[in-house]
């Protein structure tokens, strides 16, 4: 009884610790449209949201610290690296995104897919430096494909610089489809590795109120972001059973999310 009390009391701490927040702060990766940061000030009115764009890692330890109350990150390929389970934070999976191929427009492979082995031997590459978040899950990705990593014609600091190496030197380069720019052509590929994207707090900090508030509507911002990208909302259409988190919103995308009256 004595623990259900505490727990309990915990509870209301953080709800009134939530509702009494002022500011909001919010990380999140490699880059921050201002669309992102509406959609979270308009579940939760009562704030004022503050977003910043960080590394994967310094999220977490700036989250750990009370520097930013939440952040969307990446998960490591191995789900969580050692230093982030000691940390103490609470996690959700957004969504699972597929890594998937890039290619100029044109390219006699734009139209095709899945692609597998073969046609990732058959192609120039840029990749992503070592320090940078998705290079791990670039040779993951790698790994589920081809024998020896390819070497690449460069290595890139982000997914937009990336892009641009597709589009203008005519190469191939692995990203999540929403890391993708206008002005390439993305194809998917077989048993595509998956990279979770995550809501993270400072255990406590927040009210379960309030996460599931956030995480159903950085869900529908999502979904809506992902609409914008014809060839992946078709393919996440086709495929709900791959993308269980966001599957209520690719059969019924009007739906409302709870809380967000």
């Amino acid at each position: 009884m004595l623990v259900d009390l505490a727990r309990r009391g915990d509870a209301v701490i953080a709800e009134v610790a939530a509702q009494s927040t002022n500011t909001l702060r919010v990380g999140n990766v490699e880059w921050t449209p201002p669309t992102l940061k509406d959609a979270i000030a308009t579940c939760l009115p009562s704030a004022e949201v503050q977003t910043e764009t960080v590394d994967p890692a310094d999220a977490m330890s700036a989250v750990a610290e009370g520097l930013l109350n939440l952040a969307l990150v990446p998960s490591p390929p191995g789900r969580q690296s050692a230093d982030v389970r000691k940390l103490p934070l609470s996690t959700a999976v957004v969504v699972r995104e597929p890594v998937w191929l890039a290619v100029p427009h044109g390219h006699p492979l734009a139209a095709n897919g899945p692609v597998g082995t073969a046609e990732v031997r058959s192609l120039d590459w840029v990749r992503y430096a070592r320090g940078h978040w998705f290079h791990d899950h670039e040779d993951a990705a790698f790994a589920d494909l081809v024998e020896v990593q390819p070497v690449p014609a460069h290595r890139v600091r982000g997914h937009h610089e990336a892009m641009s190496w597709v589009r203008e030197a005519g190469v191939a380069a692995l990203t999540v489809p929403t890391g993708a720019t206008k002005d390439v052509s993305l194809v998917p590929v077989a048993d595509a590795h998956i990279c979770e994207l995550l809501l993270v707090w400072r255990t406590g900090s927040l009210s379960r109120a309030t996460v599931a508030t956030l995480v159903e509507n950085v869900r529908r911002y999502y979904c809506e972001y992902a609409r914008t990208i014809p060839r992946f909302w078709s393919w996440m259409v086709a495929h709900p059973e791959n993308f269980r988190e966001v599957e209520r919103y690719l059969t019924n995308p009007h739906e409302d999310v709870p809380g967000s009256d």
